[in-house]
């Protein structure tokens, strides 16, 4: 276990003498992608009641999900056995507490759950309440409560920084010696630097870089074209605890885009293996980020609102399909992991996957591909458990508007899509850097 054995279990005690429930979380610590168990016991049988989860933001909004159950004839209730009637989720939910959470009534638009400060934990409030509840939890008394924590960082993993050559970035390093197998780790047009999911997989094992890019008050957009990755790439295979012979690149939507086009093009970037998230080959990314830019700035009117006034992406990009512009995915030599949902408002992922595996069974190549799509599943596929959002607010690059964009995805569809990717994910980056992937 990563985390220490002594805080792996807590009880929590309520003072109303008379009922005298227990609840208790096991682990109180642990990684967000491990799961944990919440048992109450010392209930009337046949009690209803609802289990409640709160977390407060690294942006300070609260967010809240709810189960409803009823206590079996021993008086408890045991979250992997036992269904939740109703509330943010519904049936034998474990981490439902987690994946269905949402901000509380009040809260403000379009808000999105992302940890900023990966060196605090995920600090979740698990509270039991007599009766079935759906709001107003904070003018009534708990029965009994417990605090979870829930981390991106395992004990012992190190946090490196980066500034040379002209690349921003934080390199994390597993516990142990080393040296590891690499990830270079590309986030999406939200730009910034996005730390958690490197944290996260170096817990399991790798040396993983989160390479900053798009910061407007750091980055001029016209300076990040393709050589800022060469060197970020070179940056991290030649790291002394890093091996440089085992090497990934893995991105997400944007990252995804230019994932595909630098391993496809770079004579800089040849990994032993690349993972591609939401992304496409169709709008490549071979300039610069403002070239790339103002190619969408001019298909803008295909962009569409739904009844909600949310923003559709993916139509601008099909709109700028064409075989002259693809990424030649036939050049592609190491073994390419594709993870799409098919509900993807934002990228045409599937329909770009279906293209990429007629042009690599072409191009003798296809034996290199696994395709992973799940149904009902949006753009944002995150680590496990993280909360599903179909749409959130959203900034324009070519005009700095603020909209809310539709993600897509239904939430219990999407959540379990994300428990079995990142599963996929881990195996693959192991399979093909042989490391030892750790397991939660």
């Amino acid at each position: 276990m990563l985390f220490q054995q002594e805080a792996l279990s807590e009880w929590s005690v309520s003072t109303q003498k008379r009922t005298c429930p227990l609840l208790s979380v096991q682990p109180i610590r642990g990684l967000v992608d491990e799961q944990f168990q919440i048992v109450v016991m010392n209930l009337p049988p046949n009690q209803k009641v609802t289990l409640h989860s709160l977390h407060q933001s690294d942006d300070k909004d609260f967010w809240e999900a709810f189960g409803h159950y009823i206590s079996d004839k021993h008086g408890s209730v045991t979250g992997v056995k036992d269904e939740s009637l109703g509330g943010t989720y519904e049936g034998i939910e474990p981490m439902g507490l987690m994946w269905s959470m949402r901000p509380i009534p009040g809260s403000r638009h379009g808000l999105r759950l992302r940890k900023r400060d990966i060196f605090t934990p995920m600090a979740v409030h698990i509270s039991v309440y007599t009766g079935h509840l759906s709001q107003g939890f904070s003018q009534q008394t708990p029965l009994a409560t417990s605090v979870t924590e829930r981390w991106y960082l395992a004990p012992g993993v190190k946090r490196v920084n980066i500034n040379e050559k002209e690349v921003r970035g934080k390199l994390f390093l597993p516990p142990g010696p080393g040296p590891y197998p690499g990830v270079l780790d590309l986030w999406g047009s939200g730009g910034g630097l996005v730390e958690y999911r490197s944290a996260l997989l170096a817990s399991h094992g790798f040396a993983s870089m989160a390479l900053e890019y798009l910061t407007p008050e750091n980055l001029i957009l016209e300076d990040i074209d393709a050589s800022y990755f060469e060197k970020a790439y070179q940056i991290l295979k030649y790291h002394p605890m890093v091996q440089k012979d085992h090497l990934a690149v893995l991105g997400l939507s944007l990252g995804g885009i230019v994932t595909l086009s630098m391993v496809a093009y770079s004579k800089v970037i040849k990994p032993q293996c690349c993972v591609c998230i939401s992304g496409s080959h169709l709008m490549p990314f071979d300039k610069s980020f403002s070239e790339f830019f103002k190619k969408m700035q001019k298909h803008a009117d295909k962009l569409r609102l739904n009844e909600d006034n949310q923003v559709i992406y993916r139509d601008l990009i099909l709109s700028v399909s064409h075989q002259s512009f693809k990424v030649d995915v036939g050049r592609i030599k190491c073994p390419l992991l594709l993870l799409n949902g098919d509900d993807d408002q934002i990228c045409p992922a599937v329909e770009s996957a279906k293209d990429m595996e007629m042009m690599m069974e072409k191009a003798g190549n296809r034996h290199l591909l696994e395709i992973l799509t799940y149904p009902d599943t949006g753009h944002q596929i995150e680590p496990p458990y993280s909360p599903h959002f179909r749409a959130s607010t959203f900034k324009l690059h070519w005009s700095k508007e603020k909209v809310v964009v539709l993600w897509g995805g239904k939430t219990k569809p999407h959540t379990y899509a994300q428990e079995d990717a990142w599963k996929k994910i881990l195996a693959f980056l192991g399979q093909h850097l042989s490391a030892s992937v750790t397991s939660f």
